[in-house]
C-alpha cells in the first residue's frame, strides 16, 4: 500500500471522479469533446495531484501539488455550474447535488491537508 492510499481525501476525490464520469455520460453528444473533455481533465487532475504531491519529499513541494489539486477542484466546480446553466444536467439534479457535496468535502479536506503541510514547513 502506498502512503497516498491512506489519505481519505484521495478516496473522496476518486469517488468524485466516478460521479463526474457518470454525469458526463448524460451530456449531449455535441459536448463530448468540448465541455466534457474539460470537466474530465479537471476531475482527474484532483486525485492525480494529490498522489503526485504525496510522492514529494518536502512539505513545501507537497503543499504545491495540494494547491494545484484545489485549483483543479474549483475549475471542476465552475464547469459543472456552467453545464447546469446550459441545461445539460437538469434531469440529473440529485447527482449534481451529490457531486457538489463531494466537491465541498474534497475542498475542506485539501484545505486541512494544506494547513498540516504548512505547519510542517513552519516547524522546520
Amino acid at each position: 500500500m502506498y502512503n497516498f492510499e491512506r489519505l481519505e481525501v484521495w478516496h473522496v476525490a476518486r469517488e468524485l471522479v466516478t460521479k463526474v464520469y457518470h454525469l458526463l455520460s448524460k451530456f449531449p453528444v455535441e459536448e463530448r469533446f468540448a465541455l466534457c473533455d474539460q470537466i474530465r481533465r479537471a476531475a482527474i487532475s484532483v486525485p492525480s495531484n494529490i498522489v503526485e504531491g504525496d510522492s514529494r519529499i518536502s512539505p513545501k513541494e507537497q503543499m504545491h501539488f495540494v494547491e494545484i489539486a484545489y485549483g483543479s477542484l474549483m475549475e471542476l466546480y465552475c464547469q459543472l455550474v456552467i453545464a447546469v446553466d446550459l441545461g445539460y444536467l437538469q434531469k440529473e439534479w440529485s447527482e449534481v447535488i451529490e457531486a457538489n457535496r463531494l466537491i465541498d468535502q474534497t475542498a475542506r479536506m485539501l484545505s486541512g491537508l494544506r494547513k498540516s503541510l504548512e505547519n510542517k514547513t513552519i516547524a522546520k
